[in-house]
């Protein structure tokens, strides 16, 4: 682990063994860490915030745009480890690295962008003052589906804020984070702004990061179900928290959309990072006009999509996290066939030969979705393409925000106004209008409903760990 600038073991002397989901051979190992190192980690934290927090913009950007020359230095490296413990191809692995490095020459920037303001007042007398400083200590816990870009996402503008930070990553991809934090270490940040936790078993972590008065901010990635808990722990301290969630992303063809291209899009996007993405497309609805030319792309597409180990080339969707993983996506499918679905391609486990011991399936093309299926109303998380064809264009979008989610949406339409309505109908944060692709670091993320709080990227995201103090002055 690291904290207070050195790498160090866990108080109880425990590791833990990492493996790569396509081979299941071991990689590596880290420390096992528990709540008392936890503990030690806020401790160094908090003792070097108020420096920190005492820094000018300029000094904390410079030292992000280190990190992030630094980054793009390794980044080969960085790609290559990607892909031996996360498992995605290594043409996204690399992809991933640039992405996450473009977080930090964001923020860099950022930390100079940072401004207060002076209110009139109906006082002559009298002056208003509005200043933002960094909200304190922060707490992050990290997914392992983006094992870098995820890490940096949130360290870039808790940094660039004045923030110290706390960082619990993921017990499936901990060798990502180590190598992140190791570029932190050699970009010259000084010893408690940025620590780092590992362990197998996280819940005794999230309980002192709920529960731990020295922290004053939580930011988590990962499922609904557990952020809603740690939210919950952490509303008992009053605590500031952003959480982005699981998501349930509707796609919609409209009539007047070119189905051909639009099966392009939703190919290329469904079966990104082997589906285990939160903005992956769960119900693709295209209309009945357009559906015989969809299918007949989508079956063509996916069928040329190759699975295997993300290192070989020319693989296209690599293992899934673990065995509990694969077998979600294979009810998800089963229910969906019993209750008189199609599988035109795909439809179960690859346990032959070069996948015996690793955690693959088949990329999958599920048609004649109807919304009694699991599949219509549960996150898959892996690569299968769920079709639904509707006739009634009046009412899809009703039919799209049919979910406690809210994270992200597309639509392939080539009418202006038609293009409109959908955006601002749907209830969701982010929205692709023939775009598979409407994330950046200078572009906010984040979702609704069960989908989180708060926003991630662009200029909002700098403001979820900064405090805004109001001086009243008398003159």
């Amino acid at each position: 682990m690291y904290i207070n600038g050195e790498w160090v073991e866990a108080g109880s002397g425990e590791r833990f063994e990492v493996t790569n989901p396509a081979t299941g051979a071991v990689i590596g190992e880290v420390a096992d860490g528990d709540a008392s190192d936890a503990e030690r980690a806020i401790e160094a934290a908090d003792a070097a915030f108020k420096t920190w927090a005492a820094t000018t913009a300029y000094e904390r950007s410079d030292l992000l745009h280190r990190a992030w020359m630094l980054m793009t230095e390794r980044s080969s490296e960085l790609a290559n480890l990607m892909t031996t413990e996360q498992g995605k191809p290594l043409k996204a692995s690399q992809a991933e690295v640039k992405y996450g490095a473009d977080f930090l020459r964001w923020y860099a920037e950022e930390a100079k962008r940072v401004a207060g303001e002076w209110l009139p007042s109906a006082r002559p007398d009298q002056r208003f003052l509005v200043v933002k400083q960094p909200v304190g200590v922060v707490a992050a816990i990290t997914p392992w589906n983006y094992p870098i870009s995820m890490l940096t996402r949130k360290m870039g503008p808790a940094l660039a804020a004045g923030c110290t930070l706390v960082l619990k990553a993921a017990e499936a991809t901990p060798l990502c984070a180590r190598a992140i934090f190791g570029i932190f270490h050699d970009a010259g940040f000084p010893p408690g702004v940025v620590n780092l936790v590992t362990a197998l078993d996280p819940k005794p972590i999230g309980e002192v990061f709920t529960t731990d008065e020295r922290v004053r901010k939580l930011t988590f990635t990962g499922s609904t179900a557990v952020g809603k808990m740690l939210a919950g722990q952490a509303a008992g301290n009053l605590k500031r928290v952003s959480v982005e969630l699981g998501g349930h992303a509707p796609f919609i063809v409209f009539p007047d959309a070119d189905p051909v291209h639009a099966a392009k899009g939703a190919a290329a996007l469904k079966f990104l990072n082997s589906g285990q993405a939160c903005i992956s497309p769960n119900r693709l609805y295209v209309h009945e006009s357009g559906a015989d030319a969809f299918h007949q792309t989508l079956t063509e597409r996916i069928s040329k999509v190759r699975a295997g180990n993300g290192m070989e080339d020319g693989v296209g969707v690599g293992p899934l996290v673990n065995d509990a993983a694969v077998a979600k996506v294979e009810r998800q499918v089963d229910d969906a066939v019993a209750k008189g679905a199609g599988v035109p391609v795909g439809g179960g486990r690859l346990t032959e030969g070069d996948f015996a011991k690793g955690h693959f399936f088949a990329p999958t093309l599920v048609t004649g979705v109807t919304d009694d299926m699991t599949i219509y109303r549960e996150e898959t998380f892996g690569p299968v393409a769920p079709v639904i064809t509707y006739d009634d264009v009046d009412t899809v979008i009703d039919r799209a925000n049919d979910t406690n989610y809210g994270l992200a949406a597309y639509v392939y339409t080539q009418n202006i106004s038609t293009a409109m309505r959908t955006f601002e109908g749907l209830r969701f944060g982010i929205i692709g209008i023939n775009d598979v692709n409407p994330t950046s670091a200078a572009a906010p993320f984040g979702g609704m409903g069960d989908s989180g709080l708060g926003r991630e990227g662009g200029h909002e995201g700098i403001a979820e760990y900064l405090e805004v103090k109001l001086g009243g002055f008398a003159i």
